[in-house]
């Protein structure tokens, strides 16, 4: 892995290469113009975690750089700053380490430190150790907390000690609204809270106008699309494989007062199942499917996309919203989409500056017969 270098300076040049990649990706699709959303320069992931570093008498943060032209090899990189990392992480990470160095119950096998932080002002700090926690190491870690005005989490192996609790409250403005989320520790979270703000705003302009048709959602995480989205439709249905995402997501309904959207425990691939009426069970009996009309179908898959399956059967919808972090597998599933579908508006999100990655959003609309 290449750790970022960020030069706020630089910014516009490397968007611009970005643009000009993902044109080229897509060149052989008849696109509209894209449109491009930047990222805060630096300082613009919420969540990062880094190895503690161990030399005599002194440690320090690490994260390990790759060498290309041997893999195995690995470089060890201090970090005394985190440029891509909030404001926020920036300021602990001094005051933390200063709290290890003089503390040895605080750092004695000190192994990893993972930061989730938010816009609203709240930190959840979780160290892990290569060894039992005690009574005395909890005392010393609700010090710090009280201290730094954070909460902390201790994690050794088959131990986790949660001091205040294991989650943060963010508070992403969307068209003038406020919408609140539960972000729980080690679960899955966009990272980049402005351009997520962005591509809120961005997916509800594209389903807008739909209020008699129900959204059907795919990989729903912790209810991110399904809260914003939720007022453009009728109903919704929002499906998720992970226990705690769909925990955390139906605690979201309910702290934004969301009473149209529904979230199930069911992977795509059993979703498409219970649709063609191949899997029953208590949890299908409880989607009512039959009480849906979806106009609608919303994806946003994992780096490996959609497989072909998948993608026939969302090109059932009359309308999708595919959120991709990975250009190359999102054009391979285009070349199948775009046999029943337009594309009618094309975007790329800035998630992570200085970095190859790109995130795209794509608004698809069924064909007319005979087109």
């Amino acid at each position: 892995m290449a750790i970022p270098t960020v030069e706020p300076e630089r910014y516009a040049e490397q968007l611009a290469e970005k643009q000009a990649y993902v044109e080229k990706t897509f060149a052989a699709f008849t696109t509209p113009t894209l449109e491009v959303y930047p990222s805060p320069p630096s300082h613009y992931r919420q969540r990062c975690e880094f190895r503690i570093w161990h030399e005599d008498d002194d440690l320090f943060y690490a994260m390990f750089e790759v060498d290309p032209d041997n893999p195995k090899s690995k470089r060890v990189v201090r970090l005394d700053q985190f440029p891509v990392a909030s404001e926020h992480i920036n300021a602990l990470m001094p005051r933390l380490r200063e709290a290890f160095l003089a503390s040895d119950e605080l750092r004695r096998r000190l192994f990893q430190v993972e930061f989730l932080t938010t816009l609203s002002g709240e930190a959840l700090v979780t160290l892990i150790y290569h060894r039992p926690l005690s009574d005395t190491w909890e005392a010393e870690a609700r010090a710090l907390e009280e201290a730094l005005g954070i909460m902390i989490i201790g994690r050794s192996r088959k131990q986790r000690l949660v001091l205040t609790r294991d989650h943060v409250w963010e508070r992403l403005t969307v068209d003038g609204r406020e919408l609140v989320y539960q972000q729980v520790e080690n679960s899955f979270t966009q990272p980049n809270a402005h351009i997520c703000q962005t591509m809120l705003s961005w997916a509800r302009e594209a389903t807008a106008g739909r209020q008699d048709e129900d959204l059907v959602e795919l990989y729903c995480g912790n209810g991110n699309f399904t809260i914003a989205l939720a007022e453009n439709f009728r109903r919704v249905l929002a499906t998720e494989i992970s226990r705690t995402s769909v925990a955390s997501a139906n605690v979201n309904l309910e702290a934004n007062g969301v009473t149209n959207a529904q979230v199930a425990r069911m992977s795509a691939e059993e979703f498409a199942l219970a649709l063609k009426g191949e899997k029953t069970g208590r949890r299908v009996t409880e989607m009512a499917l039959d009480a849906y009309e979806f106009s609608t179908v919303l994806v946003d898959p994992p780096r490996a996309g959609l497989d072909a399956e998948s993608c026939h059967q969302i090109s059932e919808y009359a309308q999708i919203v595919y959120i991709s972090c990975n250009p190359a597998t999102l054009a391979e599933n285009l070349t199948i989409l775009t046999k029943t579908h337009h594309i009618e508006r094309f975007a790329l999100f800035d998630q992570f500056p200085f970095t190859e990655h790109c995130e795209c959003g794509v608004l698809l609309t069924r064909k007319n017969s005979g087109q």
